[in-house]
C-alpha cells in the first residue's frame, strides 16, 4: 500500500510504502504548489515513534549485554519494570492511524518476547501502520519469525558475537525476513567494525548494517565514546564513502557530525539530522514521552493518558525546548540545516571539530 499525505500546518507531502518502507518528504509548498526545496524542520505529528512496549529484559541477569561488549543503555541488567500494557499500546497505536508511517518496537529487553507480541504487531496492522523491531535473538522461535515475516517490515538483531546471534539471522533470512545488524559503535567496538568490512566478513544476505553510535547512559560508559580525533572514525568512514558492499550501511542520527565531517561522497539528501520531536519521539513502558529515547533522565518527557494526547505532548512547551536546541545551535556553520549540531542531550557524542561548533545555546 502507497499513501501520500499532506501536512497542512507546515506545508509538506510525505509518502510512505507499507510494502518497501520507502519514505519521502518533499519540501515546503508554496502558494503556488511548488516544492520550494526547502526542508521542512519538522511535522505536526511524529512519522516514526519508538515504542519501548518492554519494561524488563528475561535476559538481564545474565549479563548477556556486557559479555558481548555493549553496555545497555536502558540498564536492563539493573531495572525490572512492568511490560507495557495492551490496552496502553491499543491507546497508542489508535491515534496514529493516516500519521504515524511505522512504530519501532523496543524498551528495557527483547520484543518479542513480551506477553502481548502477536497482537501488538496486529494491531499495528490494522491501522496501515509497520512494525519493525530489535531483538538479541535468543529467544527468536521459528514461529516468531514467521509471525514478524507477516506482519513486520523488518526485523534488526543486536550484534551480540555469539552463536544466537547468528542462528538469530539465519533463522530470518531463511524465511525471507529483511534483515538488518544493528552494531554499536564504541570505542571497544570499532576496530571490529574496520576489518569485517575490509574483509566482507558480517553475515552474507542481510539487507542493512546499521551503525548505532555508543552513548554514555544507563550502563553506557565514557571511556567506551568515541571521539572526533580518533583516526579509526575517519578509517572507517572512509570505508563507508568509497568501498562497494553487498549491503547497505546506515547510521542512527546521532552520527551525521561524523558523516559530514569524513565523508564526501555520500548524497547530503540521504542523511537526516536528529529527528526527536521533529519527525520522531520515544513512548516508554510506563508512557512517558520523550523526544528521543536516549532522555532516560526525562528531562523532557511528558506523562500520556486522558487528555495528554500524542498530539497534546508533541506540541508542548517541554518538546519545543528540545526543538530549541537544534534551531540554534552552531548558528555560523555553513551546514547548519543539515546537522543542527548533533545530539542536544549529549555534548560528548558529537563527532565534530569545526570550529564554528557552538554547543551552548
Amino acid at each position: 500500500m502507497r499513501y501520500r499525505i499532506f501536512d497542512k500546518r507546515y506545508k509538506y507531502f510525505y509518502y510512505f510504502d507499507t510494502e518497501n518502507g520507502n519514505y519521502i518528504r518533499t519540501g515546503i509548498i508554496d502558494e503556488k504548489g511548488k516544492d520550494t526545496g526547502i526542508d521542512p524542520f519538522m511535522g505536526s505529528f511524529p512519522h516514526l515513534i519508538d515504542i519501548g512496549i518492554m519494561g524488563h529484559c528475561i535476559h538481564g541477569k545474565t549479563g548477556l549485554c556486557i559479555m558481548s561488549g555493549v553496555e545497555c543503555y536502558q540498564d536492563g541488567l539493573n531495572i525490572v519494570k512492568d511490560n507495557m500494557s495492551l490496552e496502553n499500546f491499543k491507546w497508542i497505536i489508535k491515534q496514529c492511524e493516516r500519521k504515524t508511517n511505522q512504530v519501532a518496537l523496543g524498551g528495557r529487553g527483547d520484543p518479542d518476547q513480551h506477553e502481548n507480541f502477536e497482537e501488538i504487531i496486529k494491531e499495528c496492522r490494522k491501522y496501515n501502520i509497520i512494525p519493525s523491531y530489535t531483538t538479541s535473538g535468543l529467544g527468536l522461535t521459528k514461529e516468531l519469525a514467521e509471525l514478524s515475516k507477516e506482519y513486520c517490515g523488518a526485523v534488526a538483531v543486536s550484534w551480540y558475537r555469539s552463536d544466537h546471534t547468528i542462528k538469530a539471522i539465519n533463522r530470518l533470512l531463511e524465511i525471507g525476513v529483511k534483515t538488518s545488524i544493528h552494531y554499536v559503535l564504541a570505542n571497544n567496538s570499532i576496530d571490529e567494525a574496520i576489518d569485517r568490512l575490509k574483509n566482507d566478513t558480517f553475515p552474507k544476505g542481510i539487507t542493512t548494517l546499521i551503525f548505532l553510535l555508543h552513548k554514555p547512559k544507563g550502563l553506557g560508559s565514557q571511556r567506551n565514546v568515541l571521539k572526533v580525533e580518533d583516526p579509526r572514525v575517519k578509517e572507517l568512514m572512509n570505508i563507508i564513502d568509497n568501498k562497494i558492499l553487498p549491503f547497505q550501511v546506515g547510521f542512527d542520527s546521532c552520527t551525521v557530525p561524523a558523516l559530514h565531517n569524513f565523508t564526501k561522497n555520500i548524497l547530503i539528501e540521504s542523511i537526516e539530522p536528529c529527528e526527536g520531536a521533529r519527525f520522531s519521539c520515544y513512548i516508554s513502558d510506563d508512557m512517558i514521552m520523550t523526544p528521543c529515547s536516549f532522555d532516560t533522565e526525562r528531562d523532557f518527557g511528558v506523562k500520556l493518558g486522558g487528555e495528554n494526547t500524542i498530539t497534546k505532548v508533541w506540541n508542548s512547551e517541554t518538546f519545543d525546548k528540545f526543538r530549541y536546541q537544534l534551531k540554534h545551535r552552531c548558528p555560523t556553520c555553513k551546514i547548519r540545516k543539515d546537522c543542527m549540531g548533533g545530539c542536544p542531550l549529549m555534548k560528548e557524542i558529537v563527532i565534530c571539530n569545526k570550529e564554528e561548533m557552538n554547543l551552548d545555546v
